[in-house]
C-alpha cells in the first residue's frame, strides 16, 4: 500500500491549523508543523505527529521530510500552506521584504515539493496541495509582494501538474477568496508613513480591520477552506484547481469583462485615493 501520510506546513494558525485537524479526524497520519513547535500542542493532543519545520531553512526541510519517510516510507501528501503576507506601494516595498516573502511563499515550496518527489515518484502515488489565493487572480492596490508570490503558484502549480501526472502524482491549487484568520490580521501591511501614499495604505488598512473585525459574509473561515483541502485529497481524480467563495470565483471574471480601464475605476471607488500634494 502506497503511504497516504500528509505533510502540512504552516500548521500554528488558520487554514493549516484546521486542515490538520480535519484531516487526522478523517484517518490520515497527519504531520502537522510550524517554526515554533510549541504552537502545535491541541494538534498534537488531537493525534496530530508535530515537528518543527522552518521552510526556509535546508536542514529543517530535510528533517521533516526524513522524518515522514523513515515512518511511513514516503510523504503521501503535501500540503504547502505555509505563507507571509504583506503589502505596500511598489515605490516603497524594501526589496529584503520582497526576497523574504517569496522564501517563505515560493522558494521555501519549490524545495519541499523538490524533497518529497523522489518518494511519491517511488510509489507511484502522491498529491501535492498549493495554497494559492485569489490573489494570485487579481491585484488590488499594495497587493506587492504577497500577491506576487500567489501569482507565481498559478504558473509553477501549472507545470508541476503537467510534469508529475505520468507518475501518479496529482497537483492541486486552492484558490480561497480572503479568509478571516489571523494571517489577514496580521497582514503586515504598511501602513505608516506621511508620505504619498499615506491616504491609500490608510484606506486598505481600514478595509482590511474592517473585514476581520465583522466577519463579513464574503470572508470565509480557515474551516471552510479545510473541507476543500481534505475533499480534494480524498477525491479519486481532483480538479486542477478549487476556488472558494465568491471573491475568487467572480472576481477573476469581472476582471476579464470589466478590462483595463474598467478594472482600474472600480478600484478606485473600492479604494479610495487621493493624492496628499505638498502645500506651495
Amino acid at each position: 500500500m502506497p503511504s497516504n501520510a500528509v505533510l502540512i506546513t504552516g500548521c500554528s494558525t488558520g487554514i493549516g491549523r484546521a486542515t490538520a485537524l480535519a484531516l487526522v479526524r478523517a484517518g490520515h497520519p497527519t504531520w502537522a508543523t510550524a517554526r515554533r513547535v510549541e504552537t502545535l500542542a491541541e494538534l498534537e493532543d488531537a493525534g496530530c505527529r508535530v515537528l518543527r519545520l522552518d521552510v526556509t531553512d535546508e536542514q529543517s526541510r530535510i528533517g521533516a521530510v526524513k522524518a515522514v519517510e523513515a515512518v511511513h516510507g514516503a510523504v503521501g501528501v503535501l500540503v504547502n500552506n505555509a505563507g507571509h503576507g504583506g503589502g505596500a506601494p511598489v515605490e516603497e516595498v524594501p526589496l529584503d521584504r520582497v526576497r523574504e516573502v517569496f522564501e517563505t511563499n515560493v522558494f521555501g515550496l519549490i524545495r519541499m515539493c523538490q524533497l518529497v518527489l523522489p518518494g511519491m515518484r517511488a510509489q507511484r502515488h502522491g498529491t501535492i496541495v498549493n495554497l494559492g489565493s485569489a490573489a494570485g487572480l487579481v491585484t488590488p492596490p499594495m497587493g506587492v509582494p504577497y500577491t506576487m508570490t500567489k501569482y507565481a503558484l498559478e504558473s509553477l502549480s501549472d507545470a508541476l501538474r503537467l510534469e508529475v501526472a505520468p507518475f501518479g502524482i496529482r497537483t492541486v491549487l486552492i484558490e480561497p477568496g480572503a479568509v478571516r484568520t489571523r494571517f489577514m490580521a496580521n497582514s503586515e501591511l504598511d501602513t505608516g508613513g506621511h508620505g504619498p501614499y499615506a491616504v491609500l495604505k490608510k484606506n486598505i488598512a481600514a478595509m482590511v480591520e474592517r473585514a476581520h473585525r465583522e466577519g463579513a459574509r464574503s470572508v470565509l473561515t480557515a474551516e471552510d477552506v479545510a473541507k476543500v483541502i481534505v475533499a480534494a485529497i480524498r477525491a479519486r481524480r481532483p480538479k486542477a484547481r478549487y476556488r472558494i467563495g465568491a471573491q475568487a470565483r467572480l472576481a477573476p471574471v469581472v476582471r476579464r469583462l470589466a478590462g483595463d480601464r474598467g478594472w482600474d475605476a472600480a478600484m478606485r471607488r473600492v479604494v479610495p485615493f487621493r493624492i496628499d500634494r505638498p502645500a506651495s
